[in-house]
């Protein structure tokens, strides 16, 4: 009688675990087909692309060199050439020093009055100086082709300084804006337009004038 019963008893056992273990083996699976099919709607099949970082330069000071014309009031457009020293306080704030030089032409008035001369030839040699704090208000990129492309800054700027001509020193406000262009990261090139505003005398009373100079120029960075 005993041992009936202890046969029956492994034989439950043994139903027992089996049912067990089929009952795992079956949830095992529909547990992995339903972690597929959820992968499959919840992981999208992205190709991510990588982006290099541009490396500028991390020297603050700047030296450039340009070149252009400059449009005094009464006396014609001119060649205009100097340099120019920048010191870059943030990425955005910079201040800039510039020095220029120009030489005049001639006035309606002369070149009409039959040999008058207002100015000597001497006279004639224009030179500027000034200060100004700049500010980079978009930095940007400019893509030549898919894969060769220019990183940029659009800025502008205000200041002063003095303007000399005709044996004489004019007070000067200056302000403009321009589009740098960095061809490495320690060289740039520089398009813009300056506004150079004082007053002078040379026609008997005093007159208040605005000087437009486009310039090209080009930097290093040290």
């Amino acid at each position: 009688m005993e041992n009936r019963i202890q046969r029956i008893f492994l034989i439950g056992v043994l139903l027992i675990t089996a049912v067990a273990t089929s009952w795992s083996a079956n949830a095992d699976e529909v547990k992995t087909a339903d972690d597929d099919e959820l992968g499959k709607i919840i992981t999208p099949d992205v190709k991510r692309r990588t982006i290099k970082e541009s490396d500028l330069d991390t020297e603050n000071f700047e030296l450039g060199l340009y070149y252009g014309l400059l449009t005094i009031e009464d006396f014609g457009t001119n060649e205009v050439s100097g340099f120019s020293f920048a010191y870059h306080i943030t990425e955005r704030f910079f201040t800039e020093a510039a020095f220029g030089i120009s030489k005049l032409q001639k006035t309606s008035f002369e070149l009409l009055g039959g040999g008058v001369e207002l100015l000597t030839d001497k006279q004639r040699d224009l030179s500027y100086y000034n200060l100004a704090l700049g500010y980079n208000i978009l930095p940007g990129q400019v893509y030549v082709t898919k894969k060769f492309h220019f990183d940029t800054n659009i800025y502008v700027l205000a200041g002063a300084g003095n303007t000399h001509f005709a044996d004489k020193n004019h007070f000067t406000y200056n302000f403009g804006a321009g589009l740098r262009f960095y061809s490495t990261d320690w060289l740039s090139i520089d398009l813009s337009m300056r506004e150079y505003s004082f007053t002078h005398d040379l026609f008997g009373k005093e007159k208040d004038t605005n000087n437009l100079e486009g310039r090209l120029g080009i930097s290093i960075f040290f």
